[in-house]
């Protein structure tokens, strides 16, 4: 009796030991399955290459593959980028919701453009002369396993951005008839995005050399036909300015523009690195300069003049539409007005390419499974969240708006002044191979450590939260009425610590013989 009992106890064990074939199946199955989709991807990107779309990866472009000479395009892609309702809706930021006057919106916006233009400008000089996508060149300074968090922000503040620019371009076209909605313009933007965005850099960069055109065309008719009301406008008092609203839009506005700062080199990795280092600044920064002070500018005027002329403000709609302030100002104009218009609305892929190109990137620079998936895959997963996230955000544009641009400054501000402080400081401001070893740049053991560079992001997110000035929260200092100067108190609290820290990183190698990573 003992032993059958035995027996029948060992049976039971290895039943119970024995692989199951049923599990067998379901493993050989899904084996099968990732070899058929892996198959599936692989196959697709080569037919996508045979037809001229971009299919090369986040490894850095060698510098023989380095050929672009056509250096205007750096200039371009930004100018384009730059130069629409976007842009003219961060001016009109000023006087619809910081309550300023046309006078005081433009000077904060002439005096922060012409310094927050030199961090673009310096960002752009990575991409020619490294070969290397942003989120890859900041794993020098990150390293590999730290670079993760400003790759992930990143992902986050682009799909935000590409939001914003749906939202905008969708109301210009509700704006043409009472019978169009936000929702047509988001849909037929974020196609004419995603059709450009998949193509990639190369027609990106073709896109941009004349996405530019109708916006100027617009934006020189809208003076000549509103003149006369901008001039009296002028003429018009203003309440004061309270230093709390003028520190908010000088933050709002640097935010616009040190939000580019995470993408910039993206688009300069196929062009030749043989171009001076200040001939790309100097492309770069009238790219952005230009295109913000003048767009920004146009649209504190209009919104500043729109509550004297009704026509305006009806198509304002209480400060809530750019879009159907612009074409409230073009409708004397009539046909002509509405083309015009409608070829604005959907310029504004030129915002939107570029952006969701590094969403794309970024989302492969988290870590080496998510750049074995095509870039192709993720400018897809980038269009499926954008349009019903962009149709519902809709509804209330002016508090997204400003609440998306913030958030992405205070990360962007941090982000920004631990690659200046490497580069200049600990780098010496140098590109050769001695600086940079390219070849290092998917190695972890002979990256950066990252410790110095999490640090000073930590505590500069940390020393900025009580400098918060934002419609769900409001920090301690922002409520005795400084306005919102986090993002400035970030790049700074960023800069100081990252410099102490990096520095205690290398005299602590260089005490113990251990040699310092690069």
């Amino acid at each position: 009796m003992q032993s059958n009992t035995v027996e029948r106890k060992q049976d039971e064990s290895n039943w119970h030991s024995r692989p199951s074939v049923s599990s067998d199946e379901h493993t050989r199955d899904d084996l099968e399955d990732s070899r058929h989709l892996i198959g599936f991807l692989r196959r697709t990107t080569q037919l996508l290459s045979r037809y001229g779309i971009e299919t090369h990866g986040i490894a850095p472009v060698p510098a023989e593959e380095r050929l672009e000479t056509r250096w205007y395009q750096l200039f371009f892609v930004w100018f384009s980028s730059c130069t629409n309702i976007l842009a003219f809706s961060t001016g009109t930021a000023g006087p619809a919701f910081f309550s300023l006057g046309v006078r005081d919106s433009t000077t904060i916006i002439v005096i922060v453009d012409l310094v927050c233009c030199l961090l673009p400008a310096f960002f752009a000089v990575f991409g020619p002369k490294l070969g290397m996508r942003a989120m890859v060149q900041a794993r020098f300074s990150w390293g590999y396993f730290g670079a993760i968090i400003p790759a992930v922000l990143n992902i986050f503040s682009l799909e935000g951005f590409l939001v914003l620019n749906c939202i905008i371009g969708g109301q210009t076209i509700a704006s043409l008839s009472s019978h169009l909605d936000d929702t047509l313009g988001i849909v037929i933007i974020g196609i004419i995005s995603l059709v450009v965005t998949f193509c990639g850099y190369r027609v990106i960069h073709w896109f941009e050399s004349v996405a530019w055109i109708p916006n100027v065309i617009a934006f020189i008719t809208m003076l000549a036909v509103a003149y006369p009301q901008l001039r009296e406008n002028l003429s018009v008092p203003a309440s004061p300015a309270t230093p709390a609203n003028v520190i908010s839009f000088a933050s709002f506005v640097a935010s616009n523009i040190i939000g580019w700062c995470p993408m910039i080199p993206d688009y300069g990795v196929y062009h030749s690195p043989d171009a001076s280092s200040a001939r790309i600044f100097i492309y770069t920064y009238l790219g952005f300069f230009v295109s913000n002070v003048t767009s920004q500018a146009l649209g504190a005027a209009f919104a500043a003049a729109a509550p004297s002329v009704p026509a305006w403000n009806a198509g304002f709609d209480d400060s809530s539409s750019a879009g159907g302030l612009l074409h409230s100002i073009l409708l004397p104009t009539g046909a002509f007005g509405k083309i015009v218009t409608a070829l604005v609305a959907l310029s504004m892929s030129s915002a939107c390419a570029p952006t969701m190109y590094t969403f794309s990137n970024s989302f492969m620079a988290i870590a080496t499974w998510f750049a074995a998936v095509p870039r192709w895959v993720y400018v897809l997963i980038s269009e499926g969240i954008l349009i019903p996230v962009a149709i519902i955000g809709a509804k209330k544009f002016y508090a997204t708006f400003v609440d998306i641009l913030n958030i992405v400054g205070y990360w962007s501000s941090g982000f920004s002044a631990i690659i200046l402080i490497e580069h200049v400081l600990f780098r010496r401001a140098s590109f050769s191979e001695d600086r940079y070893p390219i070849t290092t740049w998917a190695s972890y053991t002979l990256l950066p450590s990252g410790i110095p560079a999490v640090v000073a992001f930590v505590c500069a997110c940390g020393a900025l939260v009580p400098f918060m000035s934002q419609a769900w929260y409001v920090g301690p200092v922002a409520r005795q009425g400084s306005g919102d100067v986090g993002i400035f108190v970030g790049f700074v609290v960023g800069t100081i610590v990252y410099a102490f820290a990096r520095g205690f990183e290398k005299m602590w190698y260089k005490k113990i013989s251990k040699p310092d990573a690069y």
